[in-house]
């Protein structure tokens, strides 16, 4: 789910960064904002970090004693995205293993879908593997699924989530295929 947020955050503008004219003083702000918005990535709260769309306020800036870098109070309004239990996404396999299937969603690199939640599905070997039912439905490389959130995992080290997904349920399942 995408979410708007408004943040505040502390932006440090290196002494000899900063120029006397007021518009190239902002400029390197937003600049700075954006470098340190982008390396930040995730929080387990809000998601991930996808932009910033508009910037609120740019507080008084004060001077750090040691540095002589000036730090800059910031509020702006960003777009996140996360993902909840119970929500219905769609990813792109891939990987294929015997015991399910790994999917990127957005900026999800580990959606995780086990062959135990795939109803009817079985493993089919070889070269390029994939999982097909009684019906032809294919689930191999580059499908597109539509599926179920039904657990979420934050990983504090890599700044990133992880998921668990099924495709019980109605209109779940494989949408798209690489070969039409």
């Amino acid at each position: 789910m995408f979410l708007k947020v408004q943040l505040p955050w502390n932006v440090i503008i290196a002494a000899e960064n900063l120029q006397p004219e007021g518009l190239m003083l902002q400029r390197e702000i937003i600049l700075r904002l954006l470098g340190d918005f982008a390396v930040k990535k995730a929080t387990k709260d809000l998601g991930y970090f996808l932009a910033v769309t508009t910037l609120e306020k740019i507080g008084e800036g004060k001077v750090r004693q040691h540095t002589g870098d000036v730090l800059f109070p910031v509020v702006f309004n960003a777009i996140t995205f996360k993902i909840f239990n119970g929500e219905i996404l769609e990813g792109v396999v891939h990987k294929i293993l015997k015991h399910g299937a790994f999917m990127r969603c957005g900026p999800i690199e580990n959606v995780y879908l086990s062959n135990l939640k795939m109803p009817d599905y079985r493993y089919v070997p070889g070269e390029n593997a994939c999982f097909m039912n009684d019906k032809m439905s294919k689930i191999g490389k580059d499908v597109t699924i539509r599926f179920v959130v039904i657990g979420t995992k934050w990983l504090e080290a890599e700044r990133e989530f992880q998921a668990l997904v099924s495709l019980e349920g109605d209109y779940l399942g494989p949408i798209t295929t690489p070969d039409i």
